[in-house]
């Protein structure tokens, strides 16, 4: 995983208000057919991780995983955060692709 590149590109997306935190508003973006991608944290509970994932496979909305909370809430500037979508196809494209 090219580790440092993705982040800054999460980053860049959040700066460019590209990026959805939060559990709640993650589930809205995916019904509302906004979210592209979607990043969920390692350590998030069983609870949010099978309702992303079935969110994400209903609506067919692709689901990525990465390391932990801290590292996701730290690559947007914020605290821990379990989950985020991408809501812009470009940077979902090019984030999904730093994490194969």
């Amino acid at each position: 995983m090219k580790n440092k590149e993705w982040i800054s590109l999460l980053g860049l997306a959040n700066r460019a208000r590209k990026v959805i935190s939060g559990e709640e508003l993650v589930v809205k973006e995916i019904r509302n057919g906004n979210a592209k991608l979607v990043l969920l944290s390692e350590d998030a509970s069983a609870n949010t991780t099978k309702k992303i994932n079935d969110k994400s496979t209903y609506y067919q909305v692709q689901l990525r995983t990465v390391s932990d909370r801290y590292t996701l809430g730290h690559a947007i500037g914020k605290d821990a955060r379990v989950v985020v979508a991408i809501t812009e196809s470009g940077f979902a494209k090019k984030i999904s692709h730093l994490l194969d």
